[in-house]
């Protein structure tokens, strides 16, 4: 379905919320990855099967802040607007929030009679909180996508009676009173339902890889698409909230034929040979995924194409390696997260040190870059322990490495813990990112906030300015890129916390 005339009123608009600014400062800007809208797409593609019409506005890719947001919205004059704030991974919701929060107060003060629904994982962690807290009308318990429509049906029909009946829906009954009503029913068809075949309605042109991505090839990071095969992860991290939105562990997978026709058309239509999957965990069930590596060989061209994906050392087989290469997938990013086995086991990830070695030795023997992912300040970490991971992160040298800090997100375990146990939380949801100036992670049983903070920061430079790791990137990836990881690691975040200690 084409987008409507401007003379028609759109039935729907879906805003994915910018504000990359406060959430990565200065890496912001040419480093990360500009994705597209994972959920915006999902949405749209359920509420156009349903005869609704949809247009997107993906503030974060356009560049543009939440006063043209709120003038363009207005224009369209739609029966509703939702806030997209989902991530494209699992922090992310919550750092989005940021953005959110002032793309739907600029709204309501351009066109306070237009209804606004959030949605996202943020959102159903803590529906009522935000429905109290943000200018917006209605707030989403659950995925999203069946309370849209529901919530427009009822909007259309002009219903005297309250939204009781719209599932998932977080409403006011009056002035004092929040209601939740029953969360609507996990879908379960994905290729029929949940296709997000609208590529039509994106800034296709504006999304970009991640640098280390295209690492060898920096000029090909465009044009770049994310694509799903799975929602939902059964593993019950103490860190991660991915499944805030669906209430359970659930793992639901689309059928491997949709999914290589997707990339198919992507390949063909908009010239995409750059992809990220973005399932929480793509190498897991074997049948699935040798499927897809099966359908995109048989396509003809996946020596052209360029993936990542995720995976837990426990999930990779070495027999399933050189399949994987063959059909494009060229980087996978591990969850390693500790170099100390007693806290690993502290945080459900009971992973023996020298199996960690040998499975990120038998993916690069494979001809696949790694991505180890490593976490700071979890429950039991000390100076020491956090000693450990990073020493394990130089031997491993993989080819790029994350660092991130142990934030109580949103829906995890962790978040559960702190509000219990009376832990400082961040006072703005930017400080729930990574890389943002108000950034307050965690402390541990014996460590500040500020300790671990500054542990990781002085990590991400250790590492990226170590010798053996730059001679490594320059003999596989060239001196061009070698040059870009040392640009890259003269910017040093600002960090209050760490300022003020």
């Amino acid at each position: 379905m084409s987008e409507p005339m401007e003379s028609e009123r759109v039935d729907l608009v879906l805003v994915n919320p910018g504000g990359r600014e406060a959430v990565y400062q200065e890496l912001g800007g040419e480093l990360t990855a500009i994705e597209p809208p994972l959920w915006c797409r999902l949405i749209a593609g359920y509420a156009l099967d349903r005869g609704k019409t949809v247009t997107i506005i993906d503030s974060e890719a356009e560049e543009i802040g939440p006063d043209e947001v709120a003038a363009r919205v207005k224009a369209l004059n739609p029966t509703l607007v939702v806030m997209v704030v989902f991530g494209h991974q699992p922090s992310a919701s919550t750092q989005q929030m940021v953005g959110a929060a002032h793309a739907c107060e600029a709204l309501k003060d351009t066109a306070p009679e237009l209804p606004i629904l959030i949605v996202g994982g943020h959102v159903s962690a803590l529906p009522e909180k935000t429905l109290a807290e943000e200018k917006v009308d209605f707030a989403c318990k659950g995925e999203g996508p069946a309370t849209v429509v529901q919530l427009l049906d009822w909007l259309q029909s002009g219903a005297a009676e309250e939204p009781a009946d719209v599932a998932g829906l977080v409403w006011r009954d009056g002035e004092d009173v929040i209601r939740v009503n029953k969360p609507a029913a996990l879908t379960h068809d994905l290729d029929a339902d949940l296709h997000g075949n609208v590529w039509h309605l994106l800034p296709m042109d504006k999304y970009r890889a991640h640098n280390w991505q295209c690492f060898g090839d920096l000029g090909s990071r465009k044009p770049y698409a994310s694509i799903y095969t799975s929602l939902g992860c059964p593993y019950k991290c103490s860190f991660c909230c991915i499944n805030a939105p669906f209430d359970a562990n659930r793992y639901r997978m689309r059928s491997p034929v949709q999914v290589v026709a997707e990339v198919d058309r992507l390949y063909r239509t908009h010239g995409v040979k750059t992809f990220k999957i973005i399932d929480e965990m793509f190498v897991l069930n074997d049948r699935h995924v040798n499927a897809i590596c099966d359908g995109l060989i048989e396509l003809g061209y996946s020596d052209e194409l360029n993936f990542w994906a995720y995976a837990r050392v426990d999930t990779v087989k070495p027999a399933m390696l050189a399949k994987l290469r063959k059909a494009g997938i060229r980087w996978l990013a591990l969850g390693i997260e500790s170099g100390s086995k007693h806290v690993r086991d502290g945080a459900d990830k009971a992973l023996k040190q020298e199996d960690i070695i040998g499975i990120v030795r038998d993916i690069q023997k494979a001809g696949i870059c790694v991505i180890g992912n490593y976490i700071f300040g979890l429950p039991d970490d000390t100076l020491e322990t956090m000693r450990e991971t990073l020493d394990l992160s130089k031997e491993l040298n993989c080819e790029f490495a994350n660092f991130y800090s142990a934030m109580a997100y949103p829906g995890s375990q962790l978040y559960h813990q702190a509000v219990a146990q009376g832990w400082a939380l961040p006072q703005s949801w930017s400080g729930f990112s990574q890389h943002s100036y108000d950034c307050q992670p965690l402390p541990t049983e014996h460590c500040t906030a500020a300790q671990v903070l500054k542990f990781r920061d002085d990590a991400f430079h250790e590492y990226f300015e170590n010798e053996r790791y730059l001679g490594m990137v320059a003999q596989r990836f060239g001196w061009e890129t070698r040059r870009h990881v040392e640009a890259m690691s003269t910017t040093r975040l600002k960090r209050k916390l760490v300022d003020e200690a």
